[in-house]
């Protein structure tokens, strides 16, 4: 089954003898608030030209064309540079030359399982000693605070964090974390984070996320990561907002709720009290709604040279 869904470069030599190496796992399209982790895979592949391309995926098998259609180009009469949706493995090189694998593109839309057992073979045929995955999802927190990361892993031992969460949560399900679960089953390796994105930015880029989740890429997949184009993004980023924010004083009363609302849970959590902190009440789902359309449609005028950065 799996050699119909995943062709494998058979040499590679420049792995023979790597006792260590990390497969990097970034899917689009679910987990990524602010294009966070689409962000930081896109940095990564950058710093090294693009790589090399050692495995394929049968994204046919596995992409619903209707859901997410590709584009293409109408140029006068005809149709032409269609982008095809592509799901690879890439070798690439961090910044001390240490070689590392990164499996980039859309989340399949079925065939999960199908997909996993694709996954393993790549990961069994290279000899990945540990999976590394990245995504993001909107919370509602401020963007002037530190960002937020959960961690998560099939092996105690690999956690890097403590987790902000306490007890069972039931949510939505991706290829990426049936991966990891199905990794572990496998005997396999695997932990991922995922960034909290402050959801008035989640549908803008927020690079400053993309630094943070790669920062835990780091420590977790022991690569060193050069991540000075991504900061200097984020402080563009941040400038842009904040200059918004002045000439929208009702927009900021709306962040500063939000504020005091994290600042209040950071001190409720040094003193074991009330993580509701009922005291600083969130603005209304309503507030939030109407203020951060204003917020999106400001950053995203004519007038804002860097929306698309």
């Amino acid at each position: 089954m799996a050699d119909r869904l995943v062709h494998i470069v058979d040499d590679v030599a420049e792995l023979d003898g790597v006792d260590e190496l990390t497969l990097v796992l970034v899917l689009d399209g679910f987990l990524d608030a602010g294009n966070a982790a689409a962000r930081a895979a896109q940095h990564l592949s950058d710093l090294d030209d693009g790589g090399s391309v050692v495995a394929t995926f049968d994204v046919d098998q596995f992409h619903d064309y209707r859901a997410r259609r590709p584009a293409m180009s109408f140029v006068q009469d005809h149709y032409e540079a269609y982008d095809a949706p592509r799901l690879a493995v890439r070798l690439l090189h961090d910044t001390g030359g240490t070689p590392y694998l990164l499996l980039n593109g859309p989340e399949p839309d079925n065939r999960w399982e199908a997909f996993c057992r694709a996954v393993r073979e790549v990961v069994e045929r290279f000899g990945v000693t540990r999976t590394v995955a990245m995504g993001s999802v909107p919370m509602a927190v401020p963007h002037t605070r530190p960002i937020a990361l959960t961690s998560h892993a099939n092996d105690p031992s690999l956690i890097t964090g403590e987790s902000p969460w306490r007890g069972e949560l039931r949510i939505p399900s991706s290829a990426q974390s049936l991966l990891e679960i199905r990794l572990g089953e496998w005997g396999h390796a695997a932990l991922g984070f995922v960034a909290h994105i402050p959801h008035y930015l989640a549908q803008l880029d927020f690079p400053q996320a993309s630094a943070s989740l790669l920062e835990q890429v780091e420590i977790g997949g022991r690569l060193t990561i050069d991540l000075s184009g991504l900061l200097a993004e984020a402080e563009d980023r941040a400038v842009e907002i904040a200059r918004y924010l002045e000439a929208n004083a009702e927009l900021g009363e709306v962040v500063a709720a939000l504020e005091r609302q994290y600042d209040a849970f950071e001190r409720a959590e040094e003193s074991g009290s009330n993580l509701l902190a009922p005291d600083q009440p969130l603005p209304s789902g309503e507030e939030l709604g109407q203020q951060f359309e204003q917020f999106l449609a400001g950053l995203e005028g004519p007038d804002d040279d860097k929306s698309g950065s």
